[in-house]
């Protein structure tokens, strides 16, 4: 019986052994990058250019104006909105009829969304 034991426990320990390096051991994987593919921009980077874009009509900078509100404020409030945030606003944008066929209601609530956003971070 002794011998039994003395066997069992060598074969766990040699087990466990085997599990704890299979487990420790991460599988790596390496591939040739262009720059292409770094400088390549995002979505998130798309969606932030196009929030911009739309800061930069003629029709919202004179609503800007009319709240009080600079283009480098506006500018300054979208570079300190998180990506989630970004997103929503563009999608928003995206939301807009496509000939600029949209109420000075829709401009308004738009803007004070913006702000509301810029104002709680």
């Amino acid at each position: 019986m002794k011998n039994y034991a003395s066997c069992r426990r060598w074969l766990l320990s040699i087990v466990a052994a085997l599990a704890a390096f299979t487990l420790q051991l991460p599988s790596a994987m390496a591939e040739i990058v262009t720059t292409d593919q770094i400088t390549a921009p995002t979505p998130a980077d798309a969606e932030r250019a196009k929030v911009q874009a739309f800061l930069e009509r003629a029709s919202v900078v004179e609503k800007l104006h009319a709240m009080g509100i600079d283009g480098i404020a506006a500018d300054d409030r979208v570079g300190a909105m998180s990506q989630e945030e970004i997103h929503a606003l563009a999608q928003r944008i995206d939301a807009l009829p496509a000939g600029g066929d949209f109420t000075n209601t829709e401009v308004i609530i738009l803007l004070l969304a913006l702000i509301l956003v810029a104002i709680l971070l």
